[in-house]
């Protein structure tokens, strides 16, 4: 049997995680709340997660609870991801959009990412999934990293939607180039098969998406200063790229309360700009 992907330490003793169990509910936390403190050991293809510092823990990160709360039968476990936030030189951030003919979260704003394969690093498994949707790769002398923070996340993000079918803890890594956007963008060759668009964010327009979470105020950061639109960068089906504008009212939507299909930065994602922005601010 293989090992578990996610793995508790409670009281000390390690325990295994099913794929209906709640993360942070099993270390203390409560359903939307949090962000909440845990300490974890980044080790190759596998995360450890304690309530309580234990030898091994390499950091202190903040994880924010699983919204959706539903129990199903299933024998199953809990899946790792890890997402890349690349950020330039001149402090933008990478976002790609999600193709409409994915299984998760179609046509969704995100950083690249996925899973993480059986003994990868977890900073390799991120560089190897910025590498597959974007193209890029990022000489190892020429970037620094540091990780942001968890998210337990489940797809489909409601239960109007119908019982999820994935369950993921995302770990999120900061990659700091030293290179521009101009540089970085002038190496992206996107694979369509997963990406269909992406764009860069300054942290003036992140922290405006970030403020959109499902059940927060917005209205203290849709200030004048915010540009009405955001360039972006859009595949087209021969294969081509062209330029275009988003509109700034697509960055704010919000989760919908059924199974549509509808462009936005997806909630995982403006957790990890709200980190990013924090970051920047020490």
């Amino acid at each position: 049997m293989a090992a578990p992907r996610v793995l508790l330490l409670l009281s000390g003793r390690p325990e295994s995680v099913s794929f209906a169990q709640s993360v942070c509910g099993l270390l203390g936390a409560g359903p939307g709340l949090g962000p909440w403190p845990t300490h974890c050991s980044l080790k190759r293809g596998q995360l450890i997660l304690s309530d309580r510092p234990f030898p091994e823990a390499s950091t202190r990160l903040p994880i924010q609870p699983l919204a959706p709360k539903a129990k199903q039968p299933l024998n199953r476990g809990v899946d790792l991801g890890v997402a890349v936030l690349l950020q330039s030189s001149d402090q933008t951030v990478l976002l790609t959009r999600r193709t409409r003919t994915l299984r998760i979260s179609p046509n969704l704003w995100v950083p690249p990412g996925g899973h993480v394969e059986l003994d990868e690093e977890l900073l390799d498994g991120g560089l190897r999934e910025l590498w597959e949707e974007s193209g890029l790769q990022l000489p190892k002398d020429r970037f620094s990293w540091v990780p942001l923070g968890l998210w337990e996340s489940a797809y489909p993000p409601r239960l109007s939607w119908g019982f999820p079918k994935y369950h993921h803890i995302v770990l999120y890594l900061l990659v700091i180039s030293q290179e521009s956007q101009q540089q970085l963008q002038a190496q992206i060759q996107p694979n369509p098969g997963e990406v269909n668009a992406l764009m860069w964010l300054r942290p003036d327009v992140a922290a405006a998406v970030a403020a959109t979470e499902d059940g927060t105020e917005t209205a203290g950061f849709l200030h004048q200063n915010l540009p009405p639109s955001v360039p972006a960068i859009q595949l087209e089906e021969d294969g081509g790229a062209r330029p275009v504008l988003l509109p700034m009212s697509t960055l704010l939507q919000t989760t919908p309360t059924t199974a549509e299909d509808k462009e936005r930065v997806s909630t995982g994602t403006k957790f990890a700009l709200r980190l990013w922005l924090q970051y920047l601010g020490r």
